[in-house]
C-alpha cells in the first residue's frame, strides 16, 4: 500500500502518536482524516494542511458519530485505504488503593470507562472502517486497506496501578490476528503496535528529571521514545504487504517493571 495514493483515517490524531502519524503521512502524499475530540488542536493541524487533513471532532465510543465521521471522509476524499487507531486514555489506579485520599475498591466506572475507549472505540472504527474499505479496489498486490491499531507493552508487563489500562491494551492484542483472519478475504490487513515509554502528552507532563529517570530504564536507546519512531513504523507497516496478523513491541528492549 502506498502512502502516496491513500486517504488515512486516525484516531487520537491531533496529539502525540496521532498526531505524529499525520505529520509523517502527509509529508509522504497521504490525504488524512483526523478523528479526535480535541478541536481547537485538530483545526490547527487541518489549517496548516488544508489540502490534506480534514479534522472530524469524533467520539470513537459513538457508533453515529464514527459513521458519520466515515461518510465525511469519503465524501472529501473518494476513499479510505488505512486506518490508524491512537485514541485512548491511561488512567493510573491500583485495584484496592487510595483515589482522592480515600481507600477503597477501583471504581468499577473508571475501568468500564477505560475498556470502552481504548478497547471498544478501537473496535468500534475498525468495523465500520473495514465495511467501507471492503468496496476498495484492490491494488497490485490485492489489498484493500491496512488497520494499525495501537496496543502497549502494559498488554504484556502491566505495572502497578495498570489494570484498567493494561486490560483494555491486552484487548488490543488478542484482536489483532482473529481480525486479520476475519478481513484475509478481503484483502485487508490488520496489525497492532505495542509502544513502550514514549514522549506522549501523558509523560511530557512528568518533571524534566522524571522523565530522564524513566528513559534511563530503557535498554537501548536509553531514553524516551520519539512519536516520529511509532511514525516511522506506522508507515513500514503500510508499506510491507507481508506484514499482517502481528503485534510489533516498539519499546527499545524494555520489559516494565512492577512500578
Amino acid at each position: 500500500m502506498q502512502l502516496s495514493t491513500s486517504t488515512s483515517l486516525i484516531t487520537g490524531g491531533a496529539s502525540g502518536l496521532g498526531e505524529a502519524t499525520a505529520r509523517l503521512f502527509v509529508s509522504q502524499g497521504s490525504k488524512v482524516v483526523i478523528l479526535d475530540l480535541n478541536e481547537a488542536a485538530g483545526q490547527a493541524l487541518e489549517s496548516q494542511f488544508p489540502d490534506q487533513i480534514k479534522f472530524i471532532k469524533t467520539d470513537v465510543t459513538s457508533e453515529s458519530e464514527v459513521q458519520l465521521a466515515l461518510d465525511a471522509a469519503l465524501l472529501t476524499f473518494g476513499s479510505i485505504q488505512i486506518v490508524v487507531n491512537c485514541a485512548g486514555i491511561a488512567p493510573a489506579r491500583k485495584i484496592v488503593g487510595k483515589a482522592d485520599g480515600i481507600y477503597g475498591p477501583h471504581a468499577f466506572e473508571l475501568f468500564e470507562k477505560t475498556i470502552r475507549i481504548n478497547l471498544m472505540g478501537t473496535f468500534n472504527v475498525m468495523r465500520l472502517a473495514a465495511f467501507a474499505m471492503e468496496k476498495n479496489e484492490p491494488n497490485a498486490e490485492g489489498e484493500r486497506g491496512v488497520i494499525i491499531n495501537t496496543a502497549s507493552v502494559a498488554a504484556y508487563d502491566g505495572q502497578m496501578g495498570q489494570v484498567a489500562y493494561a486490560a483494555s491494551k491486552g484487548g488490543i492484542v488478542s484482536m489483532t490476528l482473529p481480525v486479520a483472519r476475519d478481513l484475509a478475504k478481503s484483502g485487508i490487513r490488520v496489525m497492532a503496535i505495542a509502544p513502550g515509554l514514549f514522549e506522549t502528552p501523558l509523560l511530557m507532563g512528568l518533571p524534566e528529571e522524571a522523565r530522564a529517570s524513566l528513559g534511563q530504564q530503557i535498554p537501548f536507546p536509553s531514553r524516551l521514545g520519539k512519536p516520529s519512531e511509532y511514525a516511522l513504523l506506522a508507515k513500514s507497516i503500510v508499506e510491507n504487504p507481508m506484514l499482517n496478523g502481528e503485534v510489533i513491541r516498539l519499546d527499545g528492549a524494555i520489559r516494565m517493571a512492577p512500578k
